[in-house]
This record gives structure tokens, C-alpha cells and sequence, in this order.
């Protein structure tokens, strides 16, 4: 495991960029989080029920949470050992996994974060490097 990663995060994955003296080391994690729930039917027959076939928002809404803490959960086990983390992406995946990453004990790492669009996995990897150059 390298001391310096960056990780560039989404709700759908996550792309791991370990930086070594050799190169760099590429691990993607997809999140099987869905966040639309699914209709069992589209009949019109089935209108008057469709309130009956998808949970409460409430309801709906910790389904989601639990679901991205285990996709949280899974880049933190991948990421636990480096000791400098930068961490960037376009949505507030960065933020919910920074948070986890505190609840983890593990935020102190954390040494840059900053919001990007989408990228290439090459493009990903010249970030990475960069900011760990300067």
C-alpha cells in the first residue's frame, strides 16, 4: 500500500490512485447503491395502488443512507492503511466519505479535498500526481 492515494469518488465508484517510486496503482470500486426505487408494474390498472409500492420516503431515504455506508465502508477498508489521502470528485460523495472517514477515526488522513468534474481514469492519475508534486 502506497502512503499517498487519491481517490476521485461518485454515488456510482470510486477510482483509487496509489502513487509509488515505480508508478501508480489503479483499484475502481462500483457502488450497487440504486437510488430510484423500482415500480413493480406499469399498468394503468395498478395507479390507484402505486403509492403502496414504494417505501416512505423516510423509510426510503435510511435504505439509501445504510446502502452508501456500506459502499463507504468498502473504499475506507481499501484506503485504511495510506497516510495521505486526497480526495476529489464532482458530488457530495466526497463529503459523505469524509464524514464516515471521521467516524472511522480516520479523517486526520485526509489531506486535500477539493471538487472536480468527471474524469478519465489517465486524467484521475495526472490529478493524483500533481498535487502530490507540489
Amino acid at each position: 500500500m502506497s502512503n499517498k492515494l487519491g481517490l476521485w469518488i461518485d454515488h456510482k465508484k470510486a477510482v483509487i490512485v496509489s502513487i509509488t517510486e515505480t508508478g501508480e496503482k489503479i483499484k475502481e470500486i462500483l457502488s450497487e447503491v440504486e437510488s430510484q426505487p423500482r415500480r413493480t408494474s406499469d399498468s394503468s390498472l395498478n395507479i390507484i395502488y402505486e403509492s403502496l409500492k414504494v417505501p416512505a420516503d423516510n423509510r426510503q431515504q435510511r435504505t439509501l443512507t445504510q446502502d452508501f455506508n456500506i459502499y463507504y465502508d468498502e473504499v475506507i477498508n481499501y484506503i485504511r492503511e495510506a497516510k495521505s489521502i486526497f480526495i476529489f470528485g464532482p458530488s457530495s460523495a466526497k463529503d459523505e466519505l469524509k464524514k464516515r472517514l471521521d467516524e472511522h477515526s480516520l479523517g486526520a488522513k485526509v489531506v486535500g479535498m477539493e471538487t472536480s468534474d468527471s474524469m478519465t481514469d489517465p486524467q484521475i492519475v495526472a490529478k493524483v500526481r500533481e498535487f502530490f508534486a507540489e
